[in-house]
């Protein structure tokens, strides 16, 4: 952490607590990155053991979210921080629940995978947006870590090439409905999973703009990328 000057003023043992409880969010930041990545191995191996064990992984994650949650409550109660204090403390209140939805992506995933009895891969293959997304919170996370608005700039260009690649996968299954009617049922799942990984990148550029908030004491939800590429 570049400690955003963590605030002189604040007491070692304030400081000790932030840390910590920054420290949980990166710890359940990645188990979700772990979770997606599995769900994208289960899909593509039709991997039902691996499947099952997402599912139960999910389970840490809602009460990693849980946990942090009231800890951010605990500080606010106790602690009543203030400024930039305050800002890190609804970012991170605010982030775990946008990790809690990406979990249950991939929770949603493997169920997908334990439903498919016939063991058949997927019409349309969404390993590669899925990877381009798990590296999305991958450097979502890292820019967490540093408070990098930079880096939290970019991924909104990064969640761009994820939305070009789930319109390219749409064109695709609009293509199998058409020539076969009878692939429709694969095709709603399909493009169920690959509009669960979009949002993903939506997700991750929660956390950007979470970040820069908390950095810069500015609000960019719903601000066009030009504008947030000249903060």
């Amino acid at each position: 952490m570049d400690n955003m000057n963590l605030n002189k003023h604040i007491s070692g043992q304030f400081n000790t607590e932030l840390e910590a409880v920054r420290n949980n969010v990166l710890a359940m930041g990645g188990l979700v990155e772990q979770q997606l990545s599995d769900a994208l191995v289960a899909i593509h191996d039709q991997d039902h053991d691996l499947a099952r064990r997402i599912v139960e992984t999910d389970l840490q994650v809602n009460n990693m979210e849980i946990s942090i949650d009231e800890e951010c409550t605990r500080i606010i109660a106790k602690r009543q921080p203030t400024a930039s204090d305050l800002r890190l403390i609804l970012m991170i209140s605010k982030t775990v629940t946008d990790l809690e939805r990406m979990g249950d992506v991939a929770d949603k995933l493997a169920r997908m995978v334990l439903n498919n009895k016939g063991s058949q891969a997927p019409l349309v293959s969404i390993e590669n947006m899925g990877r381009q997304a798990i590296k999305m919170l991958h450097d979502a996370l890292d820019a967490f870590a540093r408070m990098d608005v930079e880096a939290a700039i970019q991924l909104y260009h990064d969640d761009d090439k994820i939305d070009r690649q789930y319109e390219s996968i749409i064109r695709e299954l609009m293509t199998y409905m058409m020539e076969d009617p009878r692939t429709i049922p694969q095709v709603l799942e399909v493009l169920w999973a690959a509009r669960s990984i979009e949002r993903i990148g939506d997700r991750c550029q929660h956390i950007s703009d979470y970040i820069i908030y908390c950095v810069k004491g500015k609000d960019v939800r719903h601000t066009k990328i030009s504008d947030v590429d000249s903060l």
